[in-house]
């Protein structure tokens, strides 16, 4: 009953949190590859970005290595990301059981920069030109018990951009928490720990290095699930995400999320009320496959829609 207490307050401290009084960060836009900033999966995306500690399907590749640990079965997960304007990102991941209380999983993501212009210093057009980051990524879970798991992901990132292109490595460390036959879990995570070993220029940046800390919570009698984070970036403020997602009409899952992170999508003097909300829904079949779908308004840039299928294979 103790521990049940204490990750339920641990959710709701992390539902209510706000940061609210938001300013500029001195490291904003400071870290180099921030594409690895952005959420993927519709499911965790739709319930905010507050994965760290449910991270029980595919798209814990990204919000918490240690949620793959517990996976029986050969997995996938398959994303497309229309971002904004022309932006387009995806996600193709493979996860296989490899030892007894070790599962092993594979990772490759990318995003599209769409297209330029390229003009002269008199604005004479020139032609077209793109860009792009590229993400490979080996991740290894480990069940130390039906409580306690770990995980730790190794990257390698590619970034062009016209003639210039850039490299770095990475790590990601996770640690799960779970209880009550998985209706209570707590998630930690470091997220990009490493360097820059190439830059588009002549200097290099810091990577986005992340810190991740969530919960998760199946009311008993109730079909929902809850879901929180705190989310402190080392180049920007502290945001605050929470979801729900209502099952009871199953094999349809809905879903939403907020996210504090939404309020840097307004301008200052924007009335846009839905910067930072989520939505989404998901659909099971075969008993092995879900297709998901996120809808992300994003006040004056535009709107996100992301498609993302998982299952057993």
């Amino acid at each position: 009953m103790t521990k049940k207490i204490i990750i339920s307050a641990a959710i709701v401290l992390l539902a209510f949190s706000s940061s609210f009084g938001r300013e500029i960060n001195k490291n904003a836009g400071t870290s180099a590859f921030s594409f690895l900033k952005i959420n993927v999966g519709a499911r965790a995306v739709s319930l905010g970005g507050a994965f760290t500690g449910l991270a029980n399907d595919e798209s814990a590749l990204y919000y918490n290595p240690a949620g793959i640990a517990s996976f029986e079965e050969e997995r996938i997960i398959l994303g497309y990301h229309n971002y904004f304007i022309d932006i387009q990102s995806g996600i193709v991941g493979y996860i296989r059981p490899i030892k007894p209380q070790y599962v092993l999983g594979l990772q490759l993501s990318y995003l599209n920069y769409g297209d330029f212009t390229e003009t002269d210093k008199y604005g004479e057009v020139l032609g077209q030109f793109s860009g792009g980051d590229l993400l490979l990524a080996t991740t290894v879970g480990y069940q130390y018990n039906p409580n306690y798991s770990f995980g730790v992901t190794a990257k390698f990132i590619y970034e062009k951009l016209q003639d210039y292109s850039s490299t770095g490595i990475a790590a990601d460390l996770g640690f799960k928490y779970t209880a009550d036959r998985d209706r209570y879990s707590l998630g930690l995570m470091i997220q990009n720990l490493g360097t820059q070993l190439s830059a588009l220029g002549d200097e290099k940046d810091d990577l986005p290095l992340t810190l991740r800390g969530g919960g998760a919570i199946t009311p008993r009698g109730l079909p929902l699930t809850l879901s929180g984070d705190v989310i402190l970036p080392r180049d920007n403020n502290v945001d605050v995400a929470a979801g729900v997602e209502y099952f009871k009409f199953q094999p349809l899952y809905v879903r939403l999320g907020w996210n504090s992170f939404g309020s840097n999508y307004r301008a200052s003097d924007s009335d846009d009320k839905w910067a930072g909300l989520s939505f989404g829904a998901g659909f099971a079949f075969r008993s092995r496959w879900q297709l998901s779908y996120a809808y992300s308004p994003a006040a004056e840039l535009g709107e996100s829609h992301r498609v993302t299928l998982t299952g057993r294979i």
